[in-house]
């Protein structure tokens, strides 16, 4: 079983004169010594480093109070997640799994063995709570593959304690560096270690300069994409809150915009990779419209007074929420580890590196992405014109469902666009997100419909009152025609204003 917990810590340079006096940080009452502890650790990567170049480590670690199998993903400067499982052999699946977007068909080798004697002491305040601990580390280190060669060094390292004020940090920090000691040019130890054997280091992305072209400018909002896809897939994995419906977003993002800048990318190559992209962002949305779905009843039937809840709605609701979410799940997980969704990983990556662009590509940005945006902007309009002149009902509906993809659309490539045409298109973004949000509450009125009728049919044949289910199909309605009053008046402000 892993347990997860935000490693929150900064590392210092240190030499053989040790750990400075601490008592002198404010808050800080006393600094107990809790002794040294030997460990030893084994940091396990891919042969080209792919984990350390995305500042993940993966270790395992004897010794100490925390000995066992360590995952350690990057939150931000000196914060990370820290996923643990117990001591074994081989790397745990439930580890592997976590990195398998990085990963992918290679395979987890040793890399790096530290050994390290901790010198341990807790700060802590008048009430004895901890507030941080420090541990003076002398390191020595052996590469394992892919060069040879030790090192050793001293360095000091102080951790947050679980709850506690990252301020508090800032005040060591300061005591620390009034006493000489100076932050660590390394990110962590398998960092410094990599540096300082003789064999390969990682080789991040280079990344690109300023965008110039209009191709540079599409491809910056690829590759952000793309990052996201990658950086999020842990996430959707450990079931955090929003991860999948961030995960889904990026894919729509990409599909966007191959559809949009068509004049930038050639289609030959992107069109079949945004066919990869729909079935991923369909698989992404069975879990989520899921959830999203029973949110939406729960809220619903909660807010009728218990006179017009007649029969077991609660449980039906319970019953079917749990037995749909928990299908979705597995089948994602399935998705994730499946061979189909690490090649459409590696056919991104293929697109940024050795990009498809087409001769538009190297024109003025200005004129070519304002040109796809005016485009999109277009279609989003005859679509409202079109889905508005059906009669109420299930073609309007569905007309109404095609104007909010296009303006989804439109909306990202106005974002493509934000650096290079400014203002303008940072307004279209808002008002298409504006829309959305509007025909989004449209849709989302048509999809509890659709599960409302679902769930009368089986109350119906269990022979339970369906009363409540109607109540709740009519206030849908309801909505739904409050956002179509609402509509002409919002669409004709957005026209007015469209710059682009």
């Amino acid at each position: 079983m892993a347990d997860t917990k935000r490693e929150i810590e900064r590392k210092y340079e240190s030499d053989d004169s040790g750990l400075p006096d601490l008592t002198g940080v404010s808050g800080v009452a006393d600094v107990l010594d809790k002794g040294t502890a030997e460990l030893d650790a084994t940091y396990y990567d891919t042969s080209d480093l792919r984990l350390a170049s995305a500042s993940i480590t993966l270790r395992r670690r004897t010794g100490g109070s925390d000995a066992g199998w360590h995952l350690k993903l990057p939150v931000g400067p000196g914060v990370r997640d820290e996923i643990q499982v117990p001591l074994s052999d081989t790397v745990p699946e439930e580890l592997a799994g976590l990195v398998r977007a990085r990963v992918r068909e290679g395979q987890l080798v040793p890399v790096v063995r530290l050994r390290s004697a901790r010198d341990v002491r807790d700060l802590v305040d008048a009430e004895g709570k901890q507030l941080a601990e420090v541990g003076v580390d002398t390191v020595r280190a052996e590469r394992l593959f892919g060069g040879d060669g030790t090192a050793q060094w001293t360095e000091i390292e102080v951790e947050l304690a679980d709850g506690g004020d990252t301020r508090f940090l800032d005040k060591v920090e300061k005591r620390l560096r009034k006493a000489g000691v100076r932050p660590s040019k390394s990110a962590s130890k398998l960092a410094r270690a990599l540096a300082e054997t003789k064999g390969g280091r990682p080789r991040p992305e280079e990344e690109p300069g300023e965008p110039v072209t209009a191709g540079d400018h599409v491809l910056a909002y690829v590759r952000a994409q793309r990052d996201a896809i990658v950086d999020l897939d842990p996430a959707v994995r450990q079931d955090t809150e929003e991860s999948v419906h961030d995960m889904r977003v990026a894919t729509r993002r990409l599909r966007s915009t191959f559809k949009s800048f068509r004049e930038v990318l050639d289609r030959e190559v992107t069109d079949p990779i945004g066919d990869e992209l729909k079935w991923l962002a369909g698989e992404l949305g069975v879990g989520r419209d899921q959830e999203v779905l029973a949110e939406r009843l729960d809220a619903a039937v909660g807010e009728l007074p218990p006179a017009l809840v007649h029969g077991p709605v609660h449980e039906r609701l319970a019953a079917w929420s749990t037995a749909e979410y928990g299908g979705a799940r597995s089948r994602l997980l399935g998705v994730l580890d499946s061979a189909r969704y690490l090649t459409l990983l590696d056919t991104l990556d293929a697109v940024v590196t050795g990009p498809p662009l087409l001769k538009s590509a190297a024109k003025d940005p200005e004129k070519v992405l304002a040109k796809a945006v005016r485009k999109d902007f277009a279609k989003v309009a005859a679509l409202i014109d079109e889905g508005m002149a059906q009669p109420p009902g299930t073609d309007r509906d569905l007309g109404l469902h095609e104007a909010r993809k296009k303006a989804k659309r439109t909306r990202y490539a106005a974002e493509t666009a934000g650096p290079a045409l400014g203002a303008p298109a940072k307004s279209l973004v808002r008002s298409m997100k504006a829309l959305q949000s509007l025909l989004g509450d449209h849709q989302d009125s048509y999809m509890v419909r659709t599960t409302l009728g679902e769930l009368s049919a089986a109350a119906h044949t269990a022979g339970e009152d369906t009363f409540t289910y109607g109540l709740l199909y009519g206030r849908e309605e309801r909505r739904a025609e409050r956002v179509e009053e609402a509509l002409p008046q919002e669409w004709a402000t957005i026209q007015g204003s469209m710059e682009v």
